[in-house]
């Protein structure tokens, strides 16, 4: 299950990319935008930061931007720094791997099969699917209107 952690990562990264060339954008406007405790995306942008996929100014006219185009940005890279391994059992990742201490045969254990067919299918489309293909679908979702009474 994804964090809230890489939910609020995913959804400030879509915005970030909305203003792409645009100079930089204040965490206060991403935080109320997107409904994202402040304090809490701090944190998330300064490990994105911190693994190359934004950049920061401060001071006045300061903020964060993206450090390479949102086209270049797979979602699976960023899952995996908020987040770690996609693999939802860890004798099939591919990056921490680990054997089960219960497993007798890997190889003919059931479990590890199935879930090596989940971890390669959220693979799949996680890093075949870009920043700028995330914000081009959540911009042709029709606006929820809310009346208040």
């Amino acid at each position: 299950m994804l964090s809230s952690k890489a939910k609020y990562g995913l959804k400030a990264m879509v915005y970030l990319a909305r203003s792409e060339g645009q100079g930089p954008v204040l965490i206060a406007d991403v935080a109320e935008h997107e409904h994202i405790p402040k304090k809490f995306l701090d944190t998330i942008l300064l490990e994105l930061k911190n693994h190359g996929l934004l950049s920061s100014k401060k001071g006045k006219g300061g903020g964060y931007t993206m450090a390479r185009p949102a086209a270049r940005i797979m979602v699976g890279e960023i899952v995996r720094i908020l987040d770690g391994p996609l693999a939802p059992v860890q004798c099939v990742s591919r990056t921490a791997y680990r054997r089960c201490d219960d497993c007798m045969d890997e190889a003919a254990c059931a479990v590890r099969a199935v879930m090596q067919d989940v971890r390669d299918a959220i693979s799949a489309i996680l890093d075949n699917t870009s920043l700028a293909d995330m914000s081009a679908r959540s911009s042709r979702a029709e606006p929820v209107l809310v009346y208040d009474i």
